[in-house]
């Protein structure tokens, strides 16, 4: 294990009667990473370690997720999430940080953004979860019937090939993907309760994506980056124009090549966006055409 690595440091807290794990490395300003659905902080481990340079850096992984208790009761809509998120910056001292949100997590962290603006410095948008994609509108439908949904978690954690299969759609070349990565977003699943979770979300899924499109416009003051892979197979590339469009001001970074999640497959590039833009994020953008990085 590289210094950087040992660096990163497991942690617990415990946030409405539910205990949360996190990841947490560097000193400086907060800086908060958000993994998307069937995620976890493991998500992050690749870009840790070089955003720590100069921040202090927080991955939990969001209840119901991961390696955090999953409450039978947990409130499975976006703004529940949201709230939760709130709660987790509250426990660990967090009055305001710059916020990185993935997929679903983007979504997440826009509704968190909108009801505590002044708690929000900046965000970082990766191919959230947004009602302008296409990608995946028969599975969604699938999953809202109420008898695939009673026996999916269960059939889930028992097919391995499904979960491979999911991983490696993600990646913009699933040859990049190694075995270890593949165990890691794996490992969780089996967990009591993820499934069911996930599948919870699902059941709200439309409203949610109602409520995130009319809340758009309450976080245009904050400094934005919306982040995508021109490979991603989860959520429709062309979405990012048109959340650019109801953002004014926010700037797009495409990285050639890469899937739904860029952080994984170019860490490097991706962390050198990311800290120029937060080291600019105070200054009044201009809206600008997608910017393609290679």
């Amino acid at each position: 294990m590289s210094n950087a690595q040992e660096a990163i440091i497991e942690r617990f807290v415990q946030v409405d009667h539910l205990r949360i794990r996190f990841l947490h490395a560097g000193s400086g300003p907060a800086l908060v990473l958000i993994h998307g659905l069937l995620g976890y902080s493991f998500s992050w481990r690749r870009v840790i370690p070089n955003l720590a340079q100069d921040r202090e850096v927080f991955a939990p992984d969001m209840p119901g997720a991961g390696f955090s208790e999953c409450g039978a009761n947990l409130d499975c809509r976006l703004m529940g999430a949201a709230q939760r998120l709130l709660a987790f910056l509250d426990a660990v001292g967090i009055a305001a940080c710059d916020l990185v949100g993935s997929s679903y997590g983007g979504s997440t962290a826009v509704i968190l953004a909108a009801s505590i603006p002044s708690r929000i410095r900046s965000l970082v948008l990766i191919s959230p979860a947004n009602p302008w994609s296409g990608i995946g509108r028969k599975r969604l439908a699938l999953l809202q019937r109420p008898a695939i949904a009673a026996v999916f978690p269960k059939m889930a954690r028992a097919v391995h090939p499904l979960h491979r299969y999911f991983v490696a759609r993600m990646w913009g070349d699933s040859n990049r993907i190694t075995a270890d990565t593949l165990d890691g977003y794996i490992r969780p699943l089996i967990r009591p309760g993820i499934f069911e979770h996930a599948t919870k979300i699902v059941q709200t899924w439309d409203a949610d994506m109602d409520q995130l499109e009319a809340t758009l416009p309450k976080i245009a003051g904050i400094p934005t980056l919306l982040v995508w892979g021109d490979k991603d197979r989860v959520v429709d590339r062309t979405s990012a124009d048109v959340m650019a469009r109801h953002l004014p001001g926010a700037r797009v970074a495409i990285l050639k090549g890469a899937g739904h999640l860029p952080y994984e497959e170019y860490p490097e590039e991706f962390c050198r966006i990311v800290h120029e833009f937060l080291n600019n994020a105070r200054s009044t953008y201009t809206a600008s055409p997608a910017r393609e990085v290679t």
